[in-house]
């Protein structure tokens, strides 16, 4: 079946032509493979070609013919996997910036092996190792056959109705690769096809053959699961795959409604799901994604039915913010600031519901905006999209009360600039003021000012923050050097009781003014830490 009608107006086609000929000069036959036909047909922006190239080396072989051609500069060949790609000039072929080449192969993975062993193969062997029929669709670029579709698998039928089917027995083909079940549920988000239940059926069966796949392998995946424009529909083929446990058992454990004398919950998996789906129709921000995904992980933790007041998760906010580094260090998510993020946004996800009567004050606001920063935007993004009650007036009126914490929170800021929060009065202009070093007492001056400036009893500005200082820099001092004392005389044995005592030197407001009587009272702090932590 031709192509060319598809092809006539493609800007991919003078380069598949020229990949085409340059195959043809080196005495070889070359095919347009995978995602590129797929999304051809499908009317996909495409980024990236594979190409097929029948013959043991012939991939190599015809990326230095195809470089050479193009006048690219280098061919980079990852000997591990058998390929070479050649990087475009930008823009010079729509929007492709890579070509990828490899000789038609044979590869299986045996018992519990990561890596396949592989083997030369023809255009068939190659398309029946392919994940679905709907990949295993190959364009032939030979001069005199260019635009011809390879069909060997009715991929063209499945592409029409939207289904994910393998080429093979799907017990074979998720064997040979499991992260093809991974594949599945991204597809199914990507493209919003539905998986064959045969498939369903062989990951389920095969579900814990996920464990010898590299996690960096998965996480890829993922992410591209998590971009896609429907989320859920593969978070849903993991589930019903059996997949959730092994990849998301955070989430999993979300699953079911629990009732005590007739009195359940929400499904908080469901809500979960469509949470995601409600912030990725506002956002393309991955990681916001995942906050929304994380946002109340902590609810299975935190689940207590409380009689007379029904189902409760008190403090599952910071419950989940706790588990977000777990689980970005077990999925090989950056540990960074991205990861800072989520747990920010995990830990924040209801304060902004708070704010939303009126009488709410500005004392209030100055606390999310500084604790949200530059992330409050998202904040209100996630908050907005994490409303899915069915009761369409109770909705409406939620998000007008998150328009006019909008409002407050751009009048607090305009006013009081706390969203980047720089304290008006830095550490060095206080430890020159008290002629002291950096210590407890510069700590409970700069933890005192910032209080004080998000409450409003200080204008966020030098003159009225130094003097708030200097109005408590005495007993700042005396605070300090109880702890220095304290610090080095304390035996070695009583040391682990020097962070309850520097917390209550810090911020205790009952300290007493008589040095003895505040020694005494010390003493009673350093015995009961000392008695819960033996």
């Amino acid at each position: 079946m031709p192509l060319s009608a598809l092809l006539a107006h493609s800007p991919l086609r003078p380069l598949l032509e020229r990949i085409g000929a340059a195959a043809a000069r080196e005495g070889l036959a070359a095919y347009a493979v995978g995602g590129v036909v797929r999304d051809l047909l499908l009317g996909r922006t495409i980024t990236d070609i594979d190409v097929v190239a029948i013959g043991a080396g012939s991939g190599v072989q015809l990326a230095e013919a195809v470089r050479k051609d193009l006048g690219a500069k280098k061919v980079y060949v990852y000997e591990a996997f058998g390929t070479a790609a050649v990087r475009l000039p930008e823009g010079r072929f729509g929007y492709v910036e890579d070509v990828e080449f490899v000789a038609a192969r044979r590869e299986s993975y045996r018992g519990e092996s990561r890596k396949p062993d592989v083997e030369a193969g023809t255009l068939d062997d190659d398309l029946a190792r392919r994940d679905f029929t709907v990949n295993a669709l190959a364009l032939d670029l030979s001069p005199d056959r260019f635009g011809t579709l390879e069909d060997r698998f009715d991929g063209l039928r499945d592409l029409a109705e939207g289904w994910l089917r393998t080429p093979l027995d799907p017990a074979q083909t998720f064997s040979d690769d499991p992260l093809r079940m991974v594949r599945a549920a991204r597809f199914a988000a990507q493209l919003r096809f539905r998986v064959d239940e045969s498939a369903l059926a062989a990951m389920r069966e095969m579900a814990h053959r996920i464990e010898i796949v590299s996690m960096e392998r998965i996480e890829t995946e993922l992410h591209k699961l998590m971009a896609a424009p429907a989320p859920s529909v593969g978070l849903r083929v993991l589930d019903a795959g059996g997949l959730l446990p092994h990849l998301l058992p955070e989430l999993d454990a979300l699953k079911g409604v629990a009732a005590v004398d007739g009195v359940g919950h929400k499904d908080n998996f469901a809500h979960t799901l469509q949470v995601i789906d409600n912030t990725a129709d506002r956002s393309y921000d991955l990681w916001l994604r995942w906050a929304a995904l994380c946002h109340d992980l902590g609810k299975a933790r935190t689940k207590r039915f409380v009689p007379g007041k029904g189902w409760t998760f008190y403090g599952h906010e910071e419950v989940g913010a706790r588990m977000v580094p777990k689980l970005f260090r077990r999925l090989k998510f950056p540990l960074d600031d991205r990861m800072d993020y989520v747990e920010k946004l995990v830990r924040l996800h209801h304060r902004p519901h708070a704010l939303v009567d009126d009488g709410v004050t500005d004392s209030a606001v100055r606390r999310l905006l500084f604790d949200a920063g530059e992330d409050v935007d998202d904040l209100m993004t996630l908050c907005r999209a994490d409303l899915t009650s069915k009761n369409p007036k109770r909705v409406a009126r939620y998000l007008r009360g998150f328009d006019r914490v909008d409002e407050k929170l751009v009048d607090v800021e305009a006013r009081d600039h706390v969203r980047i929060f720089q304290p008006p009065v830095s550490g060095e202009e206080i430890m020159e003021a008290l002629g002291v070093s950096e210590g407890l007492a510069v700590g409970i001056l700069k933890e005192q000012l910032k209080e004080a400036v998000l409450d409003g009893v200080v204008p966020n500005e030098h003159d009225a923050a130094f003097a708030f200082v200097l109005s408590r820099a005495d007993d700042a001092r005396r605070r300090g050097a109880l702890f220095d004392r304290l610090r080095t005389s304390l035996p070695k044995s009583d040391r682990r009781a020097l962070g309850a005592l520097r917390e209550t030197l810090a911020s205790d407001p009952n300290l007493p003014e008589d040095e003895a009587d505040a020694l005494a009272y010390l003493d009673a702090v350093r015995d009961r830490a000392l008695a819960t932590d033996p």
